[in-house]
């Protein structure tokens, strides 16, 4: 077991700024919210001053020395995220976040290859990004919708997999709920969708700042994910896919560097990855997600990961005295079957409530529905409130998660 209170682990805290500094209360910032959107390394924040202090240019067009370095950066950053992923880098296609990532596919490979009695296989537990897409595309193609069920304890019933399957021309599911941190077991789904003819899609935006992710073991034809979910900035995503998929689909998106030649009656289109993106691409961003890739590989995912189920296990043994005063812990309780996720309700607290008394010691905690508003109603959790851990957590976070729960059993007397 890696120690949770190791040298690593102090120089990993004092990577990242906004950890320094105290609430406008004076308490010590414990964020719990990474599942959410994650802090950013001093590194990453470096990468995009750099940027636009240093060489803030268009790319593809320029031919001056700035351009030059703009472009170069950029392509070198899908280079990182390419290899983080054992992918290939014409594999790799910049979008704003995991959402814009499975539209595109919803948009391209779904329209062109969806048709009328088709059935498109999801889950129970997804979030909202990777539902209403498959909704929009089976109301405009007349495919069905079928989901794998969800079990009492937030993991995924795979028994009746082999009946789902049956017709489904798309399966698309999380890696990583959200809500609960449940794992999929995607080694039990993906050959059996393979099997039956459908293509795979995953939402990995839970699953890459956490888990060692590698698309070609996977063998999934479609993984999306964001970039400030691991340390990146916001506005830029990812999605990977197989490069014969991606060069049979149409564009998602017109304009300016997705083209090869434009004439007034007809247009022939880039090569990949360029045909799917269309304008000013997030250049800063794009760079400055490369950074923080290079921040996760030198922690090393090995270790990300297992300080995550260490910090896990902990918070479970902390909280395990509160259960007996109405504490609901949601979601399987074994560290192997979660990522950073603890979602969970306190008596009759309302979440929001949960976390405004939180916040006043300066634990920052998710509560609401997640946008995971079908899990909530069929488990009936009019909310639950949620904390997520990351690299640069410590026990003393949970500690002061674990007091922050005592004051607020004793506002509400319980």
């Amino acid at each position: 077991m890696i120690s949770l209170d190791d040298r690593k682990l102090e120089d990993i805290v004092a990577d990242f700024p906004i950890l320094a500094r105290p609430t406008s209360r004076g308490k010590r910032l414990v964020y719990l919210d990474s599942a959410a959107t994650s802090q950013k390394p001093q590194s990453v924040i470096d990468s995009l001053v750099t940027y636009y202090s240093e060489y803030n240019a268009n790319i593809h067009r320029g031919v001056y020395e700035i351009a030059a370095r703009a472009t170069d950066a950029f392509e070198a950053a899908r280079e990182t995220v390419a290899r983080f992923i054992n992918a290939e880098s014409r594999e790799v296609i910049w979008t704003r976040n995991a959402t814009e990532a499975i539209n595109l596919v919803g948009y391209t490979w779904g329209l062109q290859n969806v048709k009328r009695g088709d059935v498109i296989l999801t889950s129970q537990l997804e979030h909202h990004s990777n539902l209403v897409p498959w909704q929009l595309l089976a109301e405009k193609t007349g495919a069905t919708l079928r989901f794998i069920p969800v079990d009492e304890r937030g993991v995924l019933d795979l028994r009746g997999l082999d009946a789902l399957l049956q017709g489904a021309k798309l399966v698309a599911i999380s890696h990583v709920s959200n809500t609960l941190g449940t794992i999929t077991p995607l080694e039990d789904i993906v050959g059996k969708a393979h099997a039956a003819g459908a293509t795979v899609l995953v939402d990995g935006a839970q699953a890459v700042p956490h888990l060692a992710v590698d698309v070609r073991a996977l063998d999934v034809d479609f993984y999306a994910f964001s970039g400030h979910k691991m340390l990146g900035p916001t506005g830029i995503g990812v999605l990977y896919g197989k490069r014969a998929l991606l060069e049979a689909m149409p564009p998602f998106l017109a304009g300016g560097d997705m083209i090869r030649k434009v004439e007034y009656e007809r247009t022939s289109f880039n090569e990949l990855p360029w045909k799917f993106e269309a304008g000013t691409s997030n250049i800063a961003d794009a760079i400055a997600l490369g950074a923080a890739v290079d921040y996760l590989r030198n922690v090393g995912m090995d270790w990300v990961r297992a300080h995550e189920r260490d910090l896990l296990a902990y918070a479970l043994e902390r909280l395990a005295p509160l259960e007996s005063r109405g504490l609901a812990i949601y979601g399987p309780k074994d560290p192997a079957l979660v990522s950073g996720v603890l979602s969970f309700n306190f008596a009759d607290i309302h979440a929001h409530d949960l976390a405004s008394i939180l916040d006043l010691e300066g634990v920052c905690i998710r509560a609401g529905h997640h946008c995971t508003m079908p899990l909530m109603e069929k488990m009936g959790w009019p909310a639950t409130a949620r904390a997520s851990f990351y690299v640069y957590n410590t026990v003393q976070d949970v500690d002061a998660l674990v007091d922050g729960l005592e004051k607020a059993a004793k506002v509400f007397k319980l």
